[in-house]
């Protein structure tokens, strides 16, 4: 197991991470580590449940809210503990996404009906944007919302939807003004009961062989105005700020730990881990990671402190993204020719999915907006090109 880390741990935080480590190896249960995909929904809710029971689910959170609020050092200390022991990624979808949106936009009875249940794995949430006509450019989105006196009337199509097959609730956009002068202007943010009548979900199989995502369809799907969030036709700014948000996560350094200490695996079974040139080209990477993991501290503290991060989440996105995506490749390369095996590779410390893990993570570069439209972001707001 790596213990690559680009904290210098005080002495209060050395003692963290022994507790945060002792903790893991006696309650991560064995058949969730090493995951390279998601665990089904059965298995990841009672691991859910037990770190909100020790006070770990939610290091980000403020207190008044049931978070941790824990300091930067604790909060990358976590992640890094939970990427050595090969934890399962826990959906961000209600934590890290639309928990905090509620907090800053939410109304009081939204806050008091959702975040706890948030909290407690209770209830699991999906994202409702992507549609089959608007993926990257997201403000042409077509699926309606029209008023009708104390509720909305929601129709469409949504697609891409991660864990849409097996959530509760989910946040979406939906156009309420279809006449506005500006494609943005007419979107609100609505929440949505997935029990309710008019809805269809329907899983979609991956390249990896899993079924991580869903289409889901609404068809004269009535919900109470009460489930807006933010404003009538403002939903825009609030999405915003959501997939900012959402781009922060992506740079969370634990998956990233968890493909590097996967690859050195895979590394010694065949000898290839004496290579100088894949030592190399190993060093790389763990310098790469490195650099992640403290440009998601650097963004944590941004955070905590108010700032609005913008378009350096863009950036942040783009390196995480494509580390992972390096060492998966480096991975494939050093397990030579069983790369395409079906069936894992054995290790002393566990199987490794090779194939499945090189192809689930092809998709990272895409989601939460592509690399080439994060590079575009860059590029306008942050270098001021035209």
């Amino acid at each position: 197991m790596t213990s690559l880390s680009f904290l210098v741990d005080s002495a209060q935080d050395a003692k963290f991470r022994l507790e945060v480590r002792s903790w893991m190896a006696e309650n991560l249960p064995e058949e969730l580590r090493g995951w390279s995909t998601r665990p089904p929904r059965e298995m990841i809710q009672p691991w859910h449940h037990k770190l909100f029971e020790r006070g770990w689910i939610a290091p980000h959170w403020p207190k008044e809210y049931g978070g941790m609020e824990a300091s930067i050092s604790e909060q990358l200390i976590l992640q890094e503990e939970l990427g050595h022991a090969g934890a399962p990624i826990l959906s961000r979808q209600a934590l890290g996404h639309i928990g905090p949106i509620l907090m800053r936009h939410g109304t009081d009875a939204q806050k008091a009906y959702h975040l706890p249940k948030m909290l407690s794995g209770e209830v699991m949430w999906c994202q409702g944007y992507s549609e089959p006509g608007s993926g990257s450019d997201l403000a042409s989105l077509q699926t309606r919302g029209e008023v009708d006196g104390e509720e909305i009337v929601i129709n469409g199509q949504k697609i891409w939807t991660t864990g849409g097959h097996f959530a509760d609730w989910m946040y979406a956009l939906v156009r309420t003004n279809p006449d506005a002068p500006k494609k943005q202007g007419g979107i609100s943010m609505v929440l949505i009961d997935l029990k309710i009548p008019g809805i269809s979900i329907r899983p979609i199989m991956t390249i990896a062989d899993d079924e991580e995502f869903a289409e889901v369809f609404f068809d004269d799907v009535r919900i109470p105005i009460t489930n807006l969030v933010g404003e009538l036709n403002d939903g825009w700014s609030v999405a915003k700020a959501l997939l900012a948000s959402e781009r922060i996560g992506n740079a969370n350094p634990q998956l990233a730990l968890q493909c590097l200490d996967k690859l050195q695996r895979v590394a010694r079974v065949n000898g290839t881990i004496e290579d100088p040139v894949f030592q190399d080209k190993l060093n790389k990477l763990e310098l790469d990671v490195l650099a992640q993991s403290a440009v998601f501290a650097h963004a944590i503290q941004q955070a905590k402190s108010g700032m609005d991060i913008g378009a350096g989440s863009s950036f942040m996105k783009i390196v995480a993204t494509e580390n992972i995506q390096r060492i998966a490749d480096l991975m494939f390369e050093a397990a030579g020719q069983y790369a395409a095996d079906v069936e894992p590779i054995a290790t002393d410390e566990g199987p490794v999915d090779v194939s499945v893990l090189w192809r689930e993570v092809r998709r990272i570069t895409i989601y939460a907006g592509s690399s080439e439209i994060q590079r575009n972001i860059t590029a306008k707001r942050v270098l001021g090109l035209p």
